[in-house]
């Protein structure tokens, strides 16, 4: 195996919620206005999130819109500052959160409110798909609104590298994924699979545990006291030791961003990374079927391992009748048709018009594939199927695996994980 250098600590990420202290959001005490909290700061979320504030400021002219944006720390910064917010009963009128088991804590907490109601006034259960709305719920109630769809199992890769390896398209199972690995470090210059911080490992684990396990072995591994000491999931890691072998030395310092620019400048054959890595090479210039292309990851071809964006209701929210109306809009074909394109994303209602999706190749791709009714699994990195616990424990896991490359190990580690929680 390639040597590699990582640093545990640099790469756990400190994901419990944490107080902050902070309280105020910044509000007059006006009841013509509503605050919504984010993370949205930048690129293609910013545009969309302003998009829909014009939206919303359009359709109610006598409403202060209040935009509470965090920056920094892909929204973990933002997280430490709501959960002082909260703790202080100071919530704002709405905010962001991934759609799954990451609002748990909150739920738990009595934090937010059930928007069963708003579903059923809404027509969401007929607009979002029965494997979505089962999914986002939490002891049969439904506590925020998706207003997007991401794909967590995409592989990237570099036609031009491919073809000079003799590697002819892109691999559909893990074994032909490993066969091609072999064949790019044999025949070319080139990284065969690009991974950056020890998150992209983590991100990368999942894709290989569902490309090995299958949608239902997947799913089943997040139920309460599931078994990962078997002989499948043993097989599974070893897969992804394989593939691991194949990665680069001294990723540790990078990002995503690196490892996917890696394949659209044809440094490297292959990366598996999440679906705004399409509007990244957008901003880079590359050019779609050309600089670079996408499957599904190897093994989970007719599955979205997905991840959402959601907004809202917290107890107590001091404009909830404006608050309200901020989710309406966020839940609507119109209002999510207006989002997605600029934020790079895919809606997560099924009705979406295709046509506002046309100009991007990926985009339009994505949305004919949800639309055709896939298989669902849930990330478990981007907060889908575990809560931070669960998620911290696997992290610490994997990093401790890239130090002493124990795969015995890990498996013990990830069961223990599953026990526990």
């Amino acid at each position: 195996m390639r040597s590699r250098w990582w640093s545990v600590a640099a790469g756990a990420l400190g994901l419990a919620l944490v107080a902050s202290g902070c309280g105020g959001g910044g509000r007059d005490g006006g009841e013509s206005q509503v605050e919504v909290f984010s993370w949205w700061t930048g690129g293609g979320e910013e545009a969309g999130l302003n998009a829909l504030i014009e939206m919303y400021e359009d359709q109610n002219p006598d409403v202060e819109f209040v935009n509470a944006a965090v920056a920094g720390g892909s929204g973990t910064n933002a997280q430490a500052v709501l959960e002082g917010r909260l703790q202080s009963q100071d919530p704002p009128d709405s905010f962001q959160g991934h759609a799954g088991a990451e609002l748990q804590d909150y739920i738990e907490a009595g934090y937010l409110q059930p928007l069963d109601d708003f579903f059923d006034e809404q027509g969401l259960h007929e607009a979002l798909p029965d494997q979505l709305v089962e999914q986002i719920s939490y002891e049969g109630s439904v506590y925020s609104v998706p207003v997007n769809i991401h794909r967590s199992n995409v592989l990237w890769y570099n036609p031009s590298v491919l073809e000079e390896a003799g590697v002819d398209g892109p691999p559909e199972t893990l074994d032909e994924l490993i066969d091609a690995l072999e064949a790019v470090e044999a025949e070319t210059d080139a990284i065969p699979m690009a991974v950056g911080a020890q998150w992209t490992v983590d991100h990368l684990l999942e894709s290989v545990l569902l490309g090995s396990l299958g949608t239902e072995a997947y799913n089943a591994l997040w139920e309460p006291g599931a078994d990962w000491d078997t002989p499948e999931m043993a097989e599974a890691l070893a897969t992804f030791e394989e593939v691991m072998a194949y990665t680069q030395e001294e990723s540790a310092a990078e990002d995503w961003q690196e490892a996917a620019r890696r394949v659209s400048d044809g440094e490297a054959a292959f990366n598996i990374m999440g679906d705004w890595a399409a509007g990244y090479f957008d901003e880079l210039g590359a050019i779609p079927e050309e600089d670079y292309a996408w499957a599904a990851s190897p093994g989970t071809e007719g599955t979205y391992m997905w991840l959402s964006d959601s907004f809202t209701l917290p107890v107590g929210a001091p404009h909830e009748e404006h608050a309200r109306t901020w989710l309406e809009l966020v839940a609507s074909q119109e209002g999510q048709d207006t989002f997605n394109p600029l934020k790079g994303s895919i809606p997560a209602r099924e009705d979406a018009e295709p046509a506002h999706y046309a100009d991007n190749p990926y985009l339009e791709s994505a949305l004919a594939e949800w639309q055709s009714d896939p298989q669902l699994a849930g990330s478990f990195w981007h907060g889908v199927t575990v809560g931070n616990r669960w998620k911290n424990d696997i992290d610490t896991a994997v990093g401790l695996y890239l130090q002493n490359e124990d795969l015995d190990a890990l498996n013990e580690a990830l069961h223990q994980a599953a026990q526990t929680e």
